[in-house]
């Protein structure tokens, strides 16, 4: 196998400036992919931007809200004007704003649709349309256990990692007649910023109910992406590959 699968291919990843996000990047970038990196914290952005190139990598940072559709558009044409085509997408952007449903406010709610839902229809649907041209492309979204099984004070988010798991299936019917691939993958309690927010019973409780008995991590969500990612991929569509230690069955 070649050590750089992925070389002359074309990668576009939201939120990748950190955590998963970050891993994902790296990886990609690793199997030979250009790469370009999205996010809203400029000085992360640069961080992660550096430690990729100091590696040799191909790497384009974009700042930009995946909420908006002129970023999301522009972000599809730095991708398309750097490098001259777009390969992959993977729709990693995601917020929490964790509240207990009868006390969630209306822009707690919309916050986290706006990002984690609507974020991946506009980039889905600006991707797609460069996708389309070129005959190829895959496009990864990641969900959550959260949108398999729910999970107590996390209403939106659990609805909005839903939702994407719907978008991946329909998607995946209109897009396939272009051989473009749409995939989801899903994680359960992953070591990360977010998850480290996370009040330490409750990661407890969490943590109890996983029958590998660990917390996973931000790289082993990133190697399943990479496989969706691959020709080792090519026959996979409208999935969601689950990666929790046994969380979720």
């Amino acid at each position: 196998m070649s050590d750089a699968p992925l070389a002359g291919r074309v990668a576009v990843v939201t939120g990748g400036s950190r955590g998963i996000g970050a891993a994902i990047a790296a990886l990609l970038a690793e199997a030979g992919a250009a790469v370009v990196v999205s996010g809203r914290d400029a000085d992360r952005l640069e961080r992660t931007a550096k430690d990729l190139e100091a590696t040799g990598a191909s790497i384009a940072t974009v700042i930009a809200d995946v909420a908006s559709r002129e970023d999301c558009e522009r972000l599809v044409d730095t991708a398309k004007q750097r490098f001259g085509r777009l390969d992959v997408l993977v729709n990693n952007a995601g917020i929490t704003r964790d509240g207990l449903v009868v006390r969630m406010k209306d822009d707690d709610w919309d916050r986290v649709m706006e990002t984690n839902l609507r974020g991946a229809f506009l980039m889905t649907r600006a991707a797609a349309k460069v996708m389309m041209r070129q005959k190829s492309g895959r496009i990864i979204n990641i969900a959550s256990v959260a949108g398999a099984m729910g999970n107590a004070g996390q209403a939106n988010y659990s609805a909005a990692k839903a939702g994407l798991i719907g978008l991946t299936k329909s998607t995946a019917r209109e897009l396939a007649h272009w051989s473009i691939l749409v995939n989801a993958v899903a994680p359960g309690l992953i070591e990360t910023d977010m998850s480290a927010a996370i009040p330490e019973a409750a990661r407890e409780a969490l943590l109890a109910q996983v029958p590998l008995g660990r917390i996973g991590t931000a790289r082993e969500v990133a190697e399943v992406v990479r496989f969706l990612a691959g020709e080792g991929a090519a026959y996979i569509t409208g999935q969601v590959l689950h990666v929790n230690g046994g969380l979720y069955i």
